[in-house]
């Protein structure tokens, strides 16, 4: 399908559908150091959104459900920034599988970007983990902020295996159909919009990324 250079509506599903499976064809190929460094980035950029959402969630002043749509829009900066800077992230290159379907890329591709990029991911969100507990980032709130993240971690620990599994596949989906929407925009102002949506809906999901920031810092305090 020919794709439109110029031009301000947004991209057709099945234009869309196209792009996604040429990034994934590209992605599926990039050496392992790119991939490696692109999930490192990609890691430590959704652990700053964690860590900007432990923020809002330690004030528990503010009513539940304030609390979650505020905590879902500021953890919506990590995604922004894999999205715009070209970052590696695990639960948004789920969609190889479209590149895979067409016949583009094989099976082995997919997995060896989605071990490479997973393992990254976690060193990534891990790295930042430990610069933020150096920062003291951790004591504010009269270290609310460090008693939010036991919270969440142990909360995250205690999740059956059938709660965490289908709270992470709801997790995907919607980090998807953030990326998906992303390549229906333009500009980086649709770009925004399109993502801060769906993942202030997955703030109830389990999201992977965010656990491998969560949890080095219980470990830490």
């Amino acid at each position: 399908m020919k794709t439109e250079i110029y031009g301000f509506d947004a991209f057709s599903p099945g234009e869309v559908a196209d792009r996604i499976e040429n990034i994934g064809l590209v992605k599926a190929r990039l050496p392992m150091i790119s991939l490696l460094m692109l999930g490192l980035l990609a890691g430590g950029f959704i652990a700053l959104g964690a860590m900007y959402s432990t923020i809002i969630f330690s004030d528990h002043a503010i009513s539940f459900g304030i609390s979650r749509l505020l905590g879902g829009f500021v953890f919506s900066l990590g995604l922004l920034l894999v999205v715009v800077a070209g970052a590696e992230l695990f639960t948004g290159n789920n969609l190889l599988v479209m590149a895979w379907a067409d016949g583009k890329i094989s099976m082995f591709e997919v997995f060896r970007n989605w071990s490479i990029v997973f393992i990254a991911n976690f060193l990534g969100a891990f790295s930042v983990a430990l610069l933020v507990f150096f920062s003291n980032h951790a004591s504010m709130n009269n270290n609310g902020v460090s008693e939010q993240y036991l919270i969440i971690a142990q909360s995250k620990c205690n999740l059956s295996f059938s709660h965490a599994f289908f709270s992470g596949m709801l997790c995907n989906v919607l980090v998807c159909l953030a990326v998906w929407m992303c390549q229906a925009g333009r500009s980086i102002i649709d770009k925004v919009v399109v993502i801060v949506f769906p993942v202030s809906a997955f703030v109830a999901a389990t999201s992977c990324p965010g656990i491998l920031h969560h949890l080095p810092m219980e470990k830490t305090i």
